[in-house]
């Protein structure tokens, strides 16, 4: 009996210290709070002896404009102290490496671990490495997530005892810091070595199925990978699994491997899963996926006029105008009521000449095919206002970046025609920073009499502006106030109505305006410093023959929506750069409260441009990393918004998703009301917001947007919202009626989702 008791005590003994251990055991350190920040620059920081007890706290995951640091250009550091434990490593398949992520940080970064260089923009150093010239190099890594990777037997750590991780940032200009991600340290696990390109091709839709194909890859140059790469697909509203499949994964170290999914097409919302499991470890890695539903029917045969119900140009100013149509070809179209000094063109359907008389002079458009016939008003107005709905078109930056071409922006050009966006009303081309010559380049930036140079890959801007107008379509351009772009090419200052002259010489339609190196030169970010170079370069514009829709860019400052229309802008960024996150779709946004009642024709608040498609900011493209539901919710709340639509993507990628998204001429409708009002939000609910928009017709459109994790049952309640009583709604996206309802309206949102309607008062 007593050994029976013996062996209980003993069993109990060992239970209660593997518990113990368990607990004792870290999977990771978090690194959200605790950091400290100081402006400024000093070596000195970087030391774990500072004594950086006067600093002030900051938080990560939000750039410093944000918190109280809104007119900081230049350095800055953070630091934060953290114990690493040695029984990090216990529970770790690969024990010999430590992962420290950071997040990401704009502009450029240098990171220093115990006093020593660990790394830079995302670059692990070796030991005793020092940095290389690592700030202002192109493209800037503001994008990109920092993840720095060392030896456990690295002598810049300090196991069981204190850490200090110091950073030092540089920021060129705009928004600065750690602002997405929350850092954190681990071990390296196998799912550091996986690379999966799913994100990388976009599903193709035949025969009823969504089909797509890509490569996962061992990145390792040591760590084999076997065992199973198991695929799911769950219906987000059902919670019903509609896919399972799971391939066998082998993968000796730096060996990739093909994977395929063909799952049947939905209707709504459905999550991918792609789970690899390490074969003899508890290692896993997770990817997800939302799988892309079309909601916008098949364009009708029937002839239809789409686009703006309004344009607006200057008494003597050249004026073009290429009528959006679709139906089943060819078509015949005719015009009506042309003001004196107009010409129209059957055979390409544009518009074009001068009025010299100021006026309004509603032109009316008939449209034939041999399904049927149709006819609408166009309302040409000649006065003072330019821009009478937002700019929809495309800008080279989001994709091409700074490796932006002639030939690339002419190809574009043609999508747009040959894939029909034309034909929903998208007419801009815009060309963004690259075309000139570099600042630092010893060629000659400027002709002998002032004139602008453009590098290499334009050799002919006035031939390229002619070719973008043939086709029906305006040019847009780039330039800065100070003397170089953001991205270190020569720019305007002091040169300003030379500049003007030549953008009107090579047919300019739209000048992209960007603050950037004028924070050099500016005395001071007061309202005068921060008014003065757009003033300078709106005389300019007023100088030259030509209208020119004029895009202010600076980001948000001194709150460009309150002045930006006094200094004749007819648009203005609202916000710092978006990326193709959730986090900064949604922080810019659902954050465009303040400016609503500064938006109206002829003047647009912009928050930035659309990051749908297949975009990448250089050379290196991917498909974008928002999910089909984030991507709706984009395109809905920047119509609501009547902001500026400008593409970023690479059009010649078209997919047939992206496409079907930016072509429903409903949605297209709310951004070009000619009411040109802005929506606001009328109700916040938990994770549900309420923007509502009113419209010219006396309707108005609603956005019910999900910012949440899940999918929810929602009731929009009508008194609570602002909406008539009794009402009849339209799906806009599905461009279905719904119905009439009295008081509330049911509907299941996705997440990060919406639901777009018009309602109709009864």
């Amino acid at each position: 009996m007593r050994t029976v008791n013996s062996f209980v005590f003993v069993l109990a003994i060992l239970l209660i210290s593997c518990s113990s251990q368990k607990k004792d055991i870290v999977k990771g350190i978090k690194l959200q709070n605790d950091w400290k920040f100081k402006t400024g620059d000093n070596p000195s920081y970087s030391k774990p002896v500072f004594d950086d007890s006067g600093w002030k706290a900051v938080k990560v995951g939000q750039t410093w404009d944000k918190q109280g640091y809104e007119k900081l250009d230049g350095f800055a550091w953070y630091r934060v102290k953290f114990e690493l434990p040695a029984s990090l490593k216990k529970s770790s398949f690969i024990k010999d490496s430590l992962r420290i992520y950071l997040g990401k940080i704009d502009d450029f970064d240098e990171v220093f671990l115990n006093g020593k260089p660990l790394g830079y923009n995302g670059i692990t150093l070796q030991p005793e490495a020092s940095f290389p010239d690592s700030f202002n190099v192109e493209p800037s890594p503001w994008y990109k997530e920092r993840v720095y990777r060392i030896a456990v037997d690295d002598k810049r750590l300090h196991w069981d005892r204190e850490n200090v991780l110091a950073v030092r940032v540089w920021d060129r200009g705009g928004l600065g810091g750690m602002y997405a991600g929350m850092p954190e340290i681990t071990m390296v696990d196998v799912g550091d070595y996986l690379k999966s390109e799913h994100k990388k091709r976009a599903f193709v839709f035949e025969n009823g199925k969504a089909r797509k194909t890509f490569v996962i890859e061992n990145t390792s140059t040591y760590v084999n990978m076997e065992g199973d790469f198991i695929i799911s697909a769950t219906d987000d509203f059902s919670g019903k699994e509609i896919y399972h499949n799971v391939i066998k994964v082998k993968m000796p170290a730096g060996n990739e491997q093909q994977i395929s999914v063909e799952i049947p097409e939905q209707k709504e919302s459905v999550t991918l899963k792609y789970v690899y499991k390490q074969k003899g470890s508890d290692s896993k890695m997770t990817f997800t996926d939302i799988l892309p539903y079309i909601l916008t029917p098949p364009v009708s045969d029937k002839p239809r006029i789409n686009g703006a119900k309004v344009f607006g140009e200057r008494p003597g100013k050249p004026l073009l105008f290429r009528i959006p149509v679709t139906g089943k070809r060819p078509f015949k179209i005719d015009v009506e009521n042309l003001p004196v000094g107009l010409t129209f063109n059957k055979k390409t359907g544009i518009i074009s000449g001068k009025v010299a008389e100021k006026g309004e002079y509603p032109v009316k458009i008939i449209v034939e095919n041999s399904i049927g016939k149709v006819s609408g008003m166009l309302k040409i107005i000649i006065g003072d206002n330019i821009a009478l709905t937002p700019p929809m078109g495309w800008n080279s930056w989001n994709c091409w970046g700074l490796s932006v071409d002639q030939e690339k922006v002419f190809a574009s050009a043609k999508v747009f025609v040959e894939k029909g966006l034309a034909d929903h009303g998208w007419n801009f081309i815009n060309i963004d920073d690259g075309w000139e010559i570099k600042g630092d380049s010893p060629e000659p930036k400027r002709n002998n009499d002032g004139t602008i140079r453009t590098n290499e890959k334009f050799p002919d801007m006035k031939a390229l502006g002619d070719s973008i107008h043939s086709l029906g379509l305006k040019f847009g351009i780039y330039s800065s106030p100070g003397p170089l772009t953001c991205g270190g090419y020569t720019a305007s200052y002091q040169h300003e109505l030379l500049d003007a002259q030549s953008f009107a010489k090579w047919g300019v339609d739209y000048l992209k305006y960007d603050w950037c190196s004028y924070g050099q030169i500016a005395k001071n970010n007061s309202l005068p410093e921060l008014k003065k170079p757009y003033l300078v370069m709106r005389n300019a514009l007023d100088k030259v023959d030509r209208d020119i829709v004029y895009s202010l860019c600076q980001y948000g400052m001194g709150k460009v929506w309150e002045w930006g229309a006094g200094v004749g802008g007819n648009l203005w960024r609202t916000t710092g750069d978006i990326t193709d996150t959730w986090e900064s779709m949604k922080s810019i946004g659902f954050g465009q409260t303040e400016n609503a009642s500064f938006a109206g024709p002829g003047h647009w608040n912009d928050p930035d441009m659309l990051v749908v498609g297949w975009v990448g900011w250089g050379p290196n493209l991917h498909s974008t990393r928002l999910t089909p539901n984030e991507q709706y919710t984009h395109i809905s709340l920047w119509s609501l918004l009547s902001a500026p639509l400008l593409i970023g993507c690479d059009l010649e990628r078209l997919d047939d998703f992206t496409l079907n998204l930016l072509t429903n001429d409903e949605v297209i409708a709310i951004d070009q009301d000619v009411l040109g009002k802005q929506a606001t939000p009328v109700l916040i609910d938990g994770d549900v917001q309420v923007w509502v928009k009113e419209l010219a017709d006396g309707n108005k459109a609603v956005g019910i947007f999900n910012l949440g994790e899940e999918v929810i049952d929602y009731t929009l309640t009508f008194d609570k919202s602002g909406l008539p009583g009794k009402a009849k709604l339209r799906d806009v996206w599905r461009q279905k009626e719904l119905g009439t309802f009295e008081s509330s309206f049911d509907m299941k949102i996705p997440a990060h989702g919406v639901v777009l309607v018009r309602v109709a008062g009864l």
